[in-house]
């Protein structure tokens, strides 16, 4: 499931739930395709936060593969070519995270969302078309090796970042610092600002939660607004909508 069919599902569901054609909804930050964890989602007014939302840092919990690269630098597409891998250490690797800590120049996944002449880069590279797009400053705040398989070459590593950082290439840059190659088997954003994944809720129990919301019925919200005391006539009429929710994206 896309960022985008979350949003769908849920708006879907908060309209029938509301009795109105099209929730206005949005999404505070896309997830890669493969990638799971905290998506807030914005309903109604609460639409207008998800630009300073976007700007909070964000935490991730990532496993890299060595020895080997793919197109997507993820799982999405497969192994392209092959790296030596022996030399790679726990200590190796714990030395080489150092660098990628501070200000940080990162050229993004050519499969990314990034503008190129008004097409989306993935559009252009699923088209087998040729896309270079230029470095950029990205910010990380921490990197954490949280586990390292020696037989299998693997790592699992934390890390805190600024909008905008792609860890698909930080786990590229992270290989070729080891003189080998990486990718991500598994992502997952486990913070967005103050949203922390324990706070959220899943696809799979969403429906349930929002059947347990109060919603105001329409003619009593418009007539006698809630903390007024007074009847209240209005001649552009809005429904209430639940509050928003940040949502957990299980793939």
């Amino acid at each position: 499931m896309s960022s985008f069919g979350a949003l769908a599902f849920v708006r879907t569901r908060i309209s029938q739930r509301v009795d109105v054609k099209r929730v206005k909804t949005g999404h505070a930050g896309t997830l890669d395709p493969l990638a799971t964890g905290v998506l807030i989602l914005c309903t109604g007014k609460a639409t207008k936060q998800i630009e300073s939302l976007q700007l909070n840092d964000k935490e991730y919990t990532a496993t890299l593969q060595f020895g080997a690269t793919t197109p997507s630098y993820d799982m999405e597409y497969t192994v392209d070519h092959t790296y030596p891998k022996r030399h790679i250490t726990r200590e190796k690797v714990e030395e080489a995270l150092k660098q990628f800590v501070g200000d940080i120049m990162q050229v993004p996944p050519v499969f990314s969302a990034c503008n190129v002449n008004g097409k989306r880069a993935y559009e252009l590279a699923r088209k087998d078309k040729e896309v270079e797009l230029q470095p950029k400053q990205v910010r990380v705040d921490e990197i954490e090796l949280l586990d390292f398989n020696d037989e299998l070459k693997q790592a699992r590593i934390r890390v805190v970042c600024g909008k905008g950082t792609y860890i698909r290439s930080l786990a590229r840059d992270i290989g070729e610092a080891l003189d080998s190659g990486a990718y991500l088997t598994a992502l997952c954003r486990t913070r967005l600002g103050d949203v922390r994944i324990e706070d959220c809720h899943t696809i799979d129990n969403f429906q349930e939660w929002l059947d347990a919301q109060e919603v105001v019925p329409y003619v009593e919200c418009v007539h006698n607004p809630p903390g007024t005391g007074k009847k209240k006539n209005k001649k552009k009429r809005k429904r209430p909508l639940p509050p928003s929710s940040p949502i957990e994206r299980e793939v």
